[in-house]
């Protein structure tokens, strides 16, 4: 097992406008005065091709003029020379900004660390991905023994020229004589797995495809390994059509994936979600079933050493969460929200699925964020005001001491199995990078695994946390990271706000190469816990979600106005940033606030909430956002969808959207439209941008120049607009 310790209601919209042609001209925006007031030149973007599309939905006209923007830029060659158009005018204006090549220098050097993945253990050997730094995609390595000499096995620098496939996840069997792995390309969902044979490195011929959102995990004796996987999509739809129809399937190696057993399916509920993982002591199958996106899951438990393999349900109804621990016989521990809105840990028999669980730890003030059974006890972590905290228990609940966590920040990991007591863990904060911690659960002891050495001095910045009160009242933490000599000075400087709020998703502290190239140009980072995510539990994540969501934006909003109030920052030097469901918050905001903030970069983002659930995995949303096809849902959603309430008449800050052409998880149809909007509609001269990666997705598996050509693109826009002197920094230059 693995856990981690993570990790005012909308303004009525106006009509955007634009010119209804097509081809190379431009289209040059109404001048202004810049945020110093110095007159710019006019922004001059390429022409969108504006649809006269309007649908009328519970009696509310929708319009929605550059739907063609949804179609797939691989297939439709209009959207195709869109996006090559947008991205020229958008290298354009960055190559104007100061500092972008200075900041790219920058973060290539502060990533220049070895980072190390949190071991794995299987027989004697230990599997590990190790980056020595600026490598595109990490390598996998083995050691034989805890002291042996590293080796690779899986170098996913050489699967494609331009970096962009990626070593996806990954599981050695049992015994360690096997590896199954995933192959991500151009930063897809979907996925290919191989088979390695770890001893001669060679890999085997097994191939399995269209696997997307699944575990891997091996049968006891390493002969074959469960997986969930899709139906294969139709031909060109393998990017946007609908995820439906998950199932368990079972591959034995050595044979072809047409030969593979089905294990379990729902056909009478395609929308359903399959995930698998074997016990231990390799006895029991145990499939977690979910929806949607909520942490409300079934569950049903396989016996592998009958016949006949009978799926018997052990949890009935997707009504709480449901996280499997680990397993002595029959007895199976359970982390669950059912009576804990902040969860406890309960024990369930396989055998006797009727009975009621048995209560081993009750719910606390902290949040139990994640538990792990190693040895002959079990890990609990939790989370204290967004932060991590871990313990170590006796299997019937008996506290048995702290794990010695390094300090204030966020640990995760703590993989292990029953019997064994040796785990790992990777702990990092704002200004710590990740390092490795080996424990032993018997004997406590702690000692450091990886540790890297770090191109820059920590001891430069301070952190603290506060709270604030959002707009109902509600107390909201919020992480402030800057230099010293701001802090001491009590200096405004320039701010990059950050928000998720979503998804029951924490953000806790963790090192980021990018954020501190902001933070050593005398930047100050602003972390916002806002409601809608998991830092307190099962209620916090109800007050940001459906009906609630504004709460979220309010949060946001108030994070923005308690910063410029308390003199952290200027009215003028806000720039607010957020990614996927963050995209969202920071599109929504800055309709609702467009006075508020300096610079936007709204990130992957869902823009348009009307249509969100008709693509790939957007059906899963609608636990968090709603059902847009609900008369009551549709009105809530209306009200703050970025792409139907930008505000015609009204300055708007600079906005740099970021998405790529291969993101199927929020398909670039969302960004392209709400950038085509922004740019039509008479919103001020600051630049209203769209930057379009190419051969990358959602995020996961992008190679490290592109995280660094994005991020340097994207900051350079912020410091512009905020005012932030970007200047050399490096050996001989400290400040």
């Amino acid at each position: 097992m693995t856990l981690a310790a993570s990790s005012a209601g909308a303004q009525k919209p106006a009509e955007a406008r634009g010119p209804d042609a097509a081809g190379p001209a431009v289209f040059s925006s109404s001048s202004s005065l810049s945020a110093k007031g110095q007159a710019m030149s006019a922004i001059r973007y390429p022409v969108t091709r504006r649809q006269d599309l309007v649908e009328e939905k519970f009696g509310v006209a929708v319009a929605d003029p550059w739907r063609w923007l949804e179609n797939d830029v691989r297939t439709d060659k209009e959207v195709e020379a869109w996006v090559e158009a947008q991205n020229a005018a958008t290298a354009r204006y960055l190559a104007t900004l100061p500092g972008r090549d200075i900041l790219k220098e920058r973060m290539r050097a502060l990533y220049s660390y070895d980072r190390y993945s949190v071991p794995r253990k299987a027989g004697s050997r230990y599997f590990y991905a190790h980056n020595s730094g600026l490598q595109n995609q990490s390598p996998l390595y083995v050691r034989d023994g805890l002291h042996g000499k590293e080796r690779l096995l899986v170098d996913p620098n050489g699967f494609a020229r331009d970096g962009a496939t990626a070593l996806a996840e990954w599981e050695p069997a049992p015994d360690g004589r096997h590896l199954v792995y995933a192959v991500q390309d151009g930063g897809s969902d979907w996925r290919t797995l191989h088979v390695l044979d770890v001893d001669s490195g060679r890999m085997l011929a097994d191939r399995i495809r269209w696997v997307k959102f699944s575990g891997l995990s091996w049968d006891k004796d390493g002969r074959g390994f469960f997986y969930s996987r899709f139906p294969e999509p139709e031909e060109g739809a393998a990017f946007q059509s609908l995820n439906r129809d998950s199932r368990i399937w079972y591959h034995r190696l050595g044979t072809d994936q047409s030969a593979d057993e089905l294990v379990y399916a729902t056909p009478r509920h395609p929308g359903w979600n399959h995930a698998a993982e074997v016990t231990d002591d390799g006895q029991w199958l145990v499939i977690t079933s979910s929806e949607g996106t909520d942490p409300r899951y079934e569950i049903t438990v396989i016996a592998l050493g009958e016949d006949k393999r009978k799926p018997r349900t052990l949890v009935r109804g997707m009504d709480n969460e449901w996280r499997f621990v680990g397993s002595i016989g029959s007895q199976m521990w359970f982390l669950t929200d059912k009576g804990a809105p902040r969860a406890r840990l309960v024990k369930l028999d396989a055998a006797r699925p009727g009975r009621k669980p048995v209560e081993i730890v009750a719910e606390r003030a902290d949040t139990l964020a994640g538990a792990s059974m190693i040895g002959s006890r079990i890990v609990l972590a939790y989370m204290r005001n967004a932060q991590s905290e871990a313990e170590l228990i006796e299997l019937d609940g008996k506290r048995a001491g702290d794990v010695p966590l390094p300090g204030l920040g966020t640990a995760a990991g703590f993989g292990g199995k029953a019997g064994d007591p040796e785990t790992f863990f990777h702990f990092s904060g704002f200004t710590t990078p990740g390092t490795i911690y080996r424990f032993d659960t018997s004997t406590r002891a702690l000692e450091v695994f990886a540790q890297p050495k770090l191109p820059f001095n920590p001891d430069d910045y301070v952190e603290e946390q506060l709270f604030y009160a959002s707009k109902d009242g509600t107390k909201v933490p919020m992480f402030i990271v800057r230099k010293k000599a701001l802090a001491m000075g009590r200096v405004a400087a320039p701010t990059l706000l950050y928000g998720y709020g979503g998804f029951n998703i924490a953000l806790t502290p963790g090192f980021s190469p990018t954020r501190l190239a902001w933070l050593e140009q005398g930047g100050v980072l602003a972390i916002a816990n806002l409601r809608g995510g998991g830092e307190f539990g099962k209620e916090w994540h109800e007050a940001g979600r459906r009906a609630n969501k504004q709460n979220v934006f309010d949060d946001f909003i108030a994070a923005g106005e308690y910063l410029i109030d308390n003199g952290y920052t200027g009215k003028d030097q806000l720039a607010i940033e957020g990614r996927s469901n963050g995209g969202l918050l920071v599109g929504a905001v800055t309709n609702q606030r467009p006075d508020l903030f300096a610079a936007a970069l709204p990130a992957v983002g869902v823009m348009d909430m009307l249509r969100f659930d008709q693509f790939t995995a957007g059906r899963y949303w609608v636990d968090d956002y709603g059902y847009p096809d609900r008369e009551e849902d549709f009105h809530i959603l209306r009200a703050y969808s970025p792409y139907h309430n930008i505000r015609d008449g009204v300055d708007y800050p600079a906005i740099l959207v970021t998405t790529a052409d291969t993101d199927d998880r929020v398909v670039p149809g969302h960004s392209f439209k709400y950038a085509a909007a922004l740019q039509a509609a008479k919103i001020g001269g600051k630049p209203h941008l769209i930057r379009i990666e190419t051969r990358a997705g959602h995020g996961s598996g992008k190679p490290t120049d592109k995280v660094i050509d994005e991020f340097a693109d994207s900051y350079a826009f912020i410091a512009r607009w905020t005012g932030l002197a970007i200047r050399p920094i490096g050996p001989g230059k400290r400040d």
